[in-house]
Protein backbone atom coordinates (compact mmCIF):
# COMPACT_ATOMS: atom_id res chain seq x y z
CA UNK A 1 0.00 0.00 0.00
CA UNK A 2 1.56 3.25 -1.10
CA UNK A 3 1.68 6.09 1.37
CA UNK A 4 0.99 9.62 0.28
CA UNK A 5 3.95 12.00 0.48
CA UNK A 6 3.99 14.27 3.49
CA UNK A 7 3.25 17.95 2.82
CA UNK A 8 6.15 20.00 4.14
CA UNK A 9 5.01 23.31 2.71
CA UNK A 10 3.30 24.37 5.95
CA UNK A 11 4.23 23.78 9.58
CA UNK A 12 2.49 20.99 11.44
CA UNK A 13 0.20 22.00 14.24
CA UNK A 14 1.86 21.50 17.60
CA UNK A 15 0.32 19.26 20.27
CA UNK A 16 0.05 22.34 22.49
CA UNK A 17 -2.02 24.09 19.83
CA UNK A 18 -4.32 21.10 19.50
CA UNK A 19 -4.71 20.86 23.26
CA UNK A 20 -5.43 24.59 23.59
CA UNK A 21 -8.30 24.17 21.14
CA UNK A 22 -9.60 21.30 23.23
CA UNK A 23 -9.64 23.45 26.36
CA UNK A 24 -11.74 26.17 24.78
CA UNK A 25 -13.99 23.75 22.93
CA UNK A 26 -14.18 21.61 26.05
CA UNK A 27 -15.55 24.52 28.09
CA UNK A 28 -18.08 25.28 25.36
CA UNK A 29 -18.97 21.61 25.00
CA UNK A 30 -19.51 21.15 28.72
CA UNK A 31 -21.83 24.16 28.99
CA UNK A 32 -23.72 23.12 25.84
CA UNK A 33 -23.99 19.51 26.96
CA UNK A 34 -25.49 20.43 30.32
CA UNK A 35 -28.05 22.82 28.84
CA UNK A 36 -29.02 20.54 25.94
CA UNK A 37 -29.69 17.68 28.35
CA UNK A 38 -31.88 19.94 30.48
CA UNK A 39 -33.70 21.26 27.41
CA UNK A 40 -34.38 17.71 26.26
CA UNK A 41 -35.77 16.95 29.70
CA UNK A 42 -37.87 20.13 29.62
CA UNK A 43 -39.58 18.88 26.45
CA UNK A 44 -39.99 15.35 27.76
CA UNK A 45 -37.54 13.82 25.31
CA UNK A 46 -35.50 12.25 28.10
CA UNK A 47 -35.85 11.90 31.83
CA UNK A 48 -38.31 14.26 33.43
CA UNK A 49 -38.90 18.04 33.39
CA UNK A 50 -37.90 17.98 37.05
CA UNK A 51 -34.27 17.57 36.00
CA UNK A 52 -33.74 21.31 35.54
CA UNK A 53 -34.98 22.09 39.00
CA UNK A 54 -32.86 19.33 40.48
CA UNK A 55 -29.81 20.51 38.55
CA UNK A 56 -30.25 24.06 39.85
CA UNK A 57 -30.82 22.80 43.37
CA UNK A 58 -27.47 21.02 43.32
CA UNK A 59 -25.31 23.15 41.00
CA UNK A 60 -26.56 26.73 40.97
CA UNK A 61 -25.30 29.45 43.29
CA UNK A 62 -27.60 29.92 46.28
CA UNK A 63 -26.75 32.79 48.63
CA UNK A 64 -28.79 31.16 51.39
CA UNK A 65 -26.32 28.28 51.60
CA UNK A 66 -23.79 30.73 53.03
CA UNK A 67 -26.09 31.38 55.95
CA UNK A 68 -28.66 29.04 57.43
CA UNK A 69 -29.82 26.93 54.48
CA UNK A 70 -29.17 23.22 54.61
CA UNK A 71 -27.01 21.95 51.70
CA UNK A 72 -28.07 18.94 49.65
CA UNK A 73 -24.62 17.37 49.96
CA UNK A 74 -21.31 17.91 51.72
CA UNK A 75 -19.27 20.62 50.04
CA UNK A 76 -22.13 22.23 48.11
CA UNK A 77 -21.62 25.71 49.66
CA UNK A 78 -18.06 25.69 48.34
CA UNK A 79 -18.52 23.90 45.04
CA UNK A 80 -21.35 26.19 43.95
CA UNK A 81 -18.81 29.03 43.59
CA UNK A 82 -17.65 27.21 40.45
CA UNK A 83 -20.42 24.86 39.30
CA UNK A 84 -22.96 27.65 38.71
CA UNK A 85 -20.93 28.78 35.68
CA UNK A 86 -21.84 25.63 33.71
CA UNK A 87 -25.62 26.02 34.00
CA UNK A 88 -27.82 28.36 31.97
CA UNK A 89 -31.43 29.46 32.07
CA UNK A 90 -32.30 28.48 28.51
CA UNK A 91 -31.14 28.24 24.91
CA UNK A 92 -30.90 32.00 24.32
CA UNK A 93 -28.80 32.46 27.46
CA UNK A 94 -26.54 29.61 26.41
CA UNK A 95 -26.02 30.75 22.81
CA UNK A 96 -25.16 34.32 23.79
CA UNK A 97 -22.65 33.16 26.38
CA UNK A 98 -21.04 30.52 24.17
CA UNK A 99 -20.52 32.90 21.26
CA UNK A 100 -18.90 35.33 23.70
CA UNK A 101 -16.78 32.54 25.18
CA UNK A 102 -15.50 31.52 21.76
CA UNK A 103 -14.55 35.12 20.92
CA UNK A 104 -12.96 36.06 24.25
CA UNK A 105 -11.50 32.61 24.88
CA UNK A 106 -9.68 32.70 21.56
CA UNK A 107 -8.14 36.07 22.43
CA UNK A 108 -6.97 34.94 25.87
CA UNK A 109 -5.77 31.59 24.54
CA UNK A 110 -3.65 33.25 21.86
CA UNK A 111 -2.14 35.53 24.49
CA UNK A 112 -1.30 33.14 27.33
CA UNK A 113 -2.10 29.60 26.17
CA UNK A 114 -4.56 26.94 27.19
CA UNK A 115 -3.48 26.45 30.79
CA UNK A 116 -3.84 30.08 31.76
CA UNK A 117 -7.11 30.36 29.83
CA UNK A 118 -8.53 27.61 32.04
CA UNK A 119 -7.08 29.26 35.14
CA UNK A 120 -8.47 32.70 34.30
CA UNK A 121 -11.86 31.17 33.53
CA UNK A 122 -11.95 29.43 36.91
CA UNK A 123 -10.64 32.43 38.87
CA UNK A 124 -13.13 34.75 37.19
CA UNK A 125 -16.06 32.40 37.80
CA UNK A 126 -15.14 32.16 41.47
CA UNK A 127 -14.53 35.91 41.74
CA UNK A 128 -17.92 36.59 40.19
CA UNK A 129 -19.60 34.32 42.72
CA UNK A 130 -17.76 35.99 45.61
CA UNK A 131 -18.98 39.42 44.49
CA UNK A 132 -22.53 38.08 44.13
CA UNK A 133 -22.36 36.62 47.63
CA UNK A 134 -21.15 39.94 49.07
CA UNK A 135 -23.53 42.22 47.19
CA UNK A 136 -26.69 40.18 46.69
CA UNK A 137 -28.78 38.25 49.20
CA UNK A 138 -31.53 37.18 46.80
CA UNK A 139 -33.12 33.78 47.54
CA UNK A 140 -33.17 33.05 43.79
CA UNK A 141 -30.50 30.84 42.20
CA UNK A 142 -27.76 32.37 40.06
CA UNK A 143 -26.47 30.52 36.99
CA UNK A 144 -24.50 31.30 33.85
CA UNK A 145 -20.97 31.62 32.50
CA UNK A 146 -21.11 35.41 32.28
CA UNK A 147 -19.02 35.95 35.42
CA UNK A 148 -16.18 33.97 33.87
CA UNK A 149 -16.75 35.72 30.53
CA UNK A 150 -16.49 39.15 32.09
CA UNK A 151 -13.25 37.93 33.65
CA UNK A 152 -11.89 37.07 30.22
CA UNK A 153 -13.02 40.50 29.04
CA UNK A 154 -11.23 42.07 31.99
CA UNK A 155 -8.02 40.24 31.11
CA UNK A 156 -8.33 41.27 27.47
CA UNK A 157 -8.87 44.92 28.35
CA UNK A 158 -5.93 44.91 30.76
CA UNK A 159 -3.61 43.56 28.07
CA UNK A 160 -4.97 46.07 25.58
CA UNK A 161 -4.19 48.82 28.10
CA UNK A 162 -0.65 47.47 28.60
CA UNK A 163 -0.02 47.17 24.86
CA UNK A 164 -1.20 50.71 24.22
CA UNK A 165 1.03 52.11 26.96
CA UNK A 166 4.04 50.20 25.65
CA UNK A 167 3.37 51.51 22.15
CA UNK A 168 3.02 55.07 23.42
CA UNK A 169 -0.66 55.26 22.49
CA UNK A 170 -3.36 56.72 24.67
CA UNK A 171 -5.28 54.06 26.63
CA UNK A 172 -8.57 55.99 26.60
CA UNK A 173 -10.09 53.38 24.26
CA UNK A 174 -9.84 50.82 27.06
CA UNK A 175 -11.63 53.06 29.55
CA UNK A 176 -14.29 53.73 26.92
CA UNK A 177 -14.83 49.99 26.56
CA UNK A 178 -15.04 49.53 30.33
CA UNK A 179 -17.57 52.35 30.58
CA UNK A 180 -19.55 50.79 27.74
CA UNK A 181 -19.68 47.46 29.56
CA UNK A 182 -20.87 49.22 32.71
CA UNK A 183 -23.62 51.04 30.82
CA UNK A 184 -24.63 47.82 29.10
CA UNK A 185 -25.08 46.17 32.49
CA UNK A 186 -27.21 49.06 33.71
CA UNK A 187 -29.47 48.88 30.64
CA UNK A 188 -29.82 45.11 30.83
CA UNK A 189 -30.54 45.28 34.54
CA UNK A 190 -33.34 47.76 33.91
CA UNK A 191 -34.68 45.80 30.92
CA UNK A 192 -34.70 42.57 32.95
CA UNK A 193 -36.38 44.30 35.92
CA UNK A 194 -33.46 43.63 38.23
CA UNK A 195 -32.96 40.05 37.09
CA UNK A 196 -29.40 40.59 35.89
CA UNK A 197 -26.60 39.40 38.19
CA UNK A 198 -24.46 42.49 37.62
CA UNK A 199 -22.57 41.70 40.81
CA UNK A 200 -21.25 38.53 39.19
CA UNK A 201 -20.18 40.47 36.11
CA UNK A 202 -18.36 43.03 38.25
CA UNK A 203 -16.58 40.42 40.33
CA UNK A 204 -15.60 38.45 37.25
CA UNK A 205 -14.23 41.50 35.44
CA UNK A 206 -12.14 42.59 38.43
CA UNK A 207 -10.83 39.04 38.92
CA UNK A 208 -9.85 38.76 35.26
CA UNK A 209 -8.13 42.16 35.30
CA UNK A 210 -6.19 41.27 38.46
CA UNK A 211 -5.33 37.82 37.09
CA UNK A 212 -4.00 39.32 33.85
CA UNK A 213 -1.98 41.83 35.88
CA UNK A 214 -0.36 39.01 37.82
CA UNK A 215 0.39 37.02 34.67
CA UNK A 216 1.97 40.04 33.00
CA UNK A 217 4.20 40.70 35.99
CA UNK A 218 5.25 37.06 35.91
CA UNK A 219 6.17 37.49 32.24
CA UNK A 220 3.32 35.26 31.03
CA UNK A 221 1.10 37.87 29.40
Amino acid sequence: MQAEPQDTSSPRRSPAGVWSAFVLLGLIGLCCGVELVLLAADYGLIGTPRWRGLAYQNGAFWSGLLYNWRPNYIGQPGLMFFTYAFFHSGLGHLIGNMLTLFFLGSIVQDRVGQGWLAALYAISAIGGAVAFALLNSSPQPMVGASGALFGLAGAWQYWDWVDRRRAGRRPWVVWRTVLGLALLNVMLWMWMAGGLAWETHLGGFVSGWVGATALTRLGKG
